[in-house]
């Protein structure tokens, strides 16, 4: 399993918390030459062509909501021919993020004991590090999720070795006396 990648600083691309609280922001990002090969490097990609999101951040409870969709084209060598190829990706970004000390994230007196985990529920809010959101953070760790670990190149298929069939005793015999095998 490849070790997780911090995605912090790869890509800047800053809200205010306060901004968001205020109401809905809206933002076309587009990263540029420097941090797409920063990010290739990190996502261990041959390439990044392109890197292009539509983010909102908004007010949600005393915390903030985060939406929005992203695409990119990214280089990856195939892992069965080991030729370099492109493919398009996308995705699309819905997270809430609270303070530390939020009365909406619960704390030791929240009801304790049990926790019931619904599998089709929304995921838990993110913890707000700071002033700011990084809108560029949240679009790189998605992208990363979205890159396939064993990249194929379409068309490309795997074809095993054959296998030496199983040798017959007369040819067993042969080797053993040191004679030519008969197959």
């Amino acid at each position: 399993m490849a070790e997780p990648v911090d995605v912090r600083g790869l890509w800047n691309e800053a809200v205010s918390v306060n901004e968001a609280q205020r109401g809905t922001v809206k933002r076309k990002l587009e990263a540029d030459a420097a941090a797409r090969e920063r990010i290739a490097k990190a996502l261990g990609l041959d390439s990044l062509e392109r890197l292009e999101a539509a983010m909102t951040a908004g007010p949600w409870l005393d915390g903030v909501e985060i939406a929005g969709r992203w695409s990119a084209r990214v280089g990856q060598t195939c892992g069965v021919t080991l030729e370099p190829f492109e493919s398009e990706l996308e995705g699309e970004i819905h997270v809430r993020a609270l303070p530390p000390g939020s009365a909406a994230l619960g704390g030791p007196d929240s009801g304790g004991g049990e926790l019931d985990l619904d599998p089709e529920a929304d995921d838990p809010p993110d913890l707000l590090e700071g002033k700011e959101i990084d809108l560029g953070a949240y679009v790189v760790e998605d992208l990363s999720l979205a890159i396939d670990p064993f990249p194929r190149k379409p068309g490309a298929s795997f074809e095993a070795p054959a296998q030496p069939g199983e040798p017959s005793p007369f040819a067993v015999l042969a080797k053993l006396k040191g004679g030519a095998p008969d197959a």
